[in-house]
């Protein structure tokens, strides 16, 4: 694969990944005003419009079976794993369900090897992932030593980065299908959309939008929408498609670091040494998860056997 496309996957995952570790906050602040659900369907509209403007051209399917990839990954990727995440934080800590989401790496890389050709496990891979996982977990206890757990809100939460795998997994299928990037996501949004519907009946909504009044409301309501959903969901699945699942989703270790520097900047949160040690640690497995093993070509290998 061309090295300058190849660096192109790696600057879209980064740049995603450090808009989508700053949502946190923003959810947080519309959390005054808005429900979860309520932020999930503003967002997600405001992305779908946008993406819309930008490339409004139909998305042609050849089967049945390829529009289900579609419909799959909106569902998994737009409906479950947000409202799966939204509701796991109502039972349990922001800290714990942001260290087991964290995990998402792991799961596409068990999903791709046994449903992806070309994306393997390997002994790096676990390596990286174990080392990361310390530094995420040491991360989410910020120096606290105490993770308080709850059974529903952390079961949930271990589901989300689940249902996060499968939607990779469908996303590297759809990307070789060779659709145009922006209107394969907004396809993936408008099911995505239609999945949300029956949350309408299930959860409170109120749909006035004398809320958006308020500055920071609205601000924060465009952030989600034209940052970590129109924006990033392209961003990601391009990345996705020149990288692969699994090289992608290894940039999710690097949320909980983004998450916790943006809340001591934006909310004046308190650094622990636990904080930077668990910083460091993530960065090392996610370099070590990502790195290229070399590897003696056949023809070499032959020839030093013959010597």
């Amino acid at each position: 694969m061309d090295q300058r496309k190849v660096t192109t996957g790696h600057l879209l995952a980064l740049v995603t990944i450090l808009i989508w570790g700053t949502t946190f906050i923003s959810t947080k602040i519309l959390l005054i005003d808005f429900t979860p659900v309520e932020i999930l369907l503003f967002r997600f509209l405001v992305g779908y419009l946008v993406l819309f403007l930008i490339y409004s051209r139909p998305i042609r399917t050849k089967s049945f079976k390829e529009e289900l990839l579609f419909i799959s990954a909106g569902l998994c990727g737009v409906t479950l794993y947000f409202l799966i995440e939204n509701i796991a934080l109502v039972y349990t800590l922001a800290s714990n369900v942001g260290v087991i989401v964290s995990i998402a790496p792991f799961f596409t890389a068990v999903l791709a090897h046994f449903f992806l050709e070309g994306e393997k496990l390997n002994t790096q891979f676990i390596t990286g992932f174990l080392i990361a996982l310390s530094g995420i977990v040491l991360i989410g206890l910020n120096g606290s030593f105490l993770l308080h757990l709850n059974p529903i809100g952390d079961l949930l939460a271990f589901l989300a980065p689940a249902v996060w795998a499968i939607y990779s997994v469908l996303m590297r299928k759809i990307s070789g299908l060779q659709h145009h990037t922006v209107g394969a996501t907004r396809r993936v949004f408008f099911y995505g959309l239609i999945g949300m519907l029956p949350t309408l009946f299930l959860f409170e909504i109120h749909l006035g939008l004398d809320r958006l009044g308020k500055i920071s409301n609205l601000t924060n309501l465009l952030y989600l929408g034209l940052g970590a959903s129109a924006l990033c969901f392209v961003t990601w699945n391009r990345a996705v498609g020149i990288l692969g699942a699994v090289k992608t989703s290894v940039y999710i270790y690097i949320v909980p670091v983004v998450t916790v520097a943006a809340a001591a900047l934006i909310l004046h949160e308190k650094i622990t040494w636990a904080t930077l040690a668990g910083t460091i640690l993530t960065l090392t497995g996610s370099y070590i998860s990502e790195r290229k093993v070399k590897t003696i070509p056949k023809e070499k290998n032959a020839v030093k056997s013959l010597e």
